[in-house]
């Protein structure tokens, strides 16, 4: 897109109101210094030494961190946590994001979900992080907790311009996201008039029908993938897509990694991704996409613009290593400026 119609967009992201619902986990970095590992006198093992400690909202969290960076004012959390430290600080985070956590719903049977990452200090990308540690739930989260998040939503929903739905882990009962929450996703989707209702689902993305999805190449194949190598077949998904998008009833769209993005709304289209060079992180890309896409979809976007936005907000976000990045409106407009200059012909003949 022009830059003058990039402008017109963000300009207007400050007045978009939208509701994260979805299963919020707790990104907690432990950064290490290698130099300073001692054995154990009681084990033997290696006693690896923390210098730092760095922590930010994870997995819904994520897309809350992104829709603020890009200038959403108004944002609301929805979901559950238990009664811990963890629960505590995941709130406070969100709060000086200025995001409403009335929605969070705590819960003393269960945990609150942690990614625990140790990093070895001094070194960046993927390769830096340790084995992780995480908290999950292995119990079936409660169903009048689950009832109580959804009466927060229904109570705020008049509000929101967008509702969009993250559901991160495997097991279907587990956490904020359960089959109660799919279900009534969908019903309340199909009675709603002016909000837009938006479905990113790791492991169960099947299961949605008349909402807007966003599988990445993986989820939408059904693969579940082992390594950053794994790799799927792309023209298998451009031969699926108009089955998919006529099965949904509602747009589709699949992100490609270093590819871009297929779009189907409802004839199929690729994005195509732009160059980056240099080392790349890409944790917390897909979830930077949707930010960035529901967001420019509220201020009166079409699925194409959200789309080359979406990919514009991803490639800032995957250059920050070593963390789930965000994107700010100046970063975006620099980035399409570098674009446009380097690869013309991409832009040539676009609106």
């Amino acid at each position: 897109m022009k830059p003058e119609r990039l402008k017109e967009l963000v300009e207007k992201l400050s007045s978009a109101r939208i509701g994260v619902l979805g299963d919020f986990f707790l990104d907690h970095y432990l950064v290490v210094d290698p130099k300073l590992a001692e054995p154990s006198v009681e084990t033997g093992k290696v006693a690896h030494q923390v210098e730092a400690i760095r922590s930010q909202a994870g997995a819904a969290g994520t897309v809350i961190n992104n829709l603020s960076a890009l200038g959403v004012e108004k944002l609301f959390a929805f979901g559950v946590t238990g009664e811990d430290g963890y629960g505590w600080q995941l709130r406070n985070l969100l709060n000086e994001l200025g995001c409403g956590t009335e929605g969070l719903v705590t819960c003393h049977d269960l945990l609150t979900p942690v990614y625990i990452k140790p990093v070895d200090r001094g070194r960046q990308g993927l390769s830096a992080e340790h084995s992780r540690y995480d908290i999950r739930n292995r119990r079936a989260t409660p169903e009048k907790v689950t009832q109580a998040v959804l009466e927060q939503v229904e109570r705020r929903l008049p509000e929101l311009d967008a509702l969009i739905l993250v559901d991160q882990v495997e097991n279907e009962s587990c956490e904020t996201v359960t089959p109660l929450v799919r279900e009534w996703f969908q019903r309340l989707a199909s009675h709603a008039t002016s909000t837009l209702f938006w479905a990113d689902s790791r492991f169960h993305i099947d299961e949605f029908r008349g909402v807007w999805i966003k599988p990445n190449h993986y989820e939408v194949m059904g693969h579940v993938p082992t390594g950053p190598t794994d790799r799927v077949d792309f023209s298998e998904i451009k031969k699926g897509l108009p089955r998919l998008r006529s099965r949904n009833g509602a747009p589709v769209t699949v992100t490609l990694g270093q590819d871009g993005m297929w779009i189907s709304d409802p004839l199929p289209k690729q994005l195509p991704a732009f160059p980056i060079e240099g080392p790349v992180d890409s944790t917390g890309a897909g979830d930077s996409v949707t930010a960035g896409m529901v967001a420019a979809l509220c201020v009166g976007a079409t699925h194409e613009e959200a789309g080359w936005i979406g990919n514009l907000v991803a490639s800032i976000t995957v250059m920050q290593l070593g963390t789930t990045g965000t994107a700010s409106p100046p970063q975006v407009f620099a980035q399409l400026h570098e674009w446009r200059t380097r690869c013309p012909d991409l832009f040539s003949g676009l609106p």
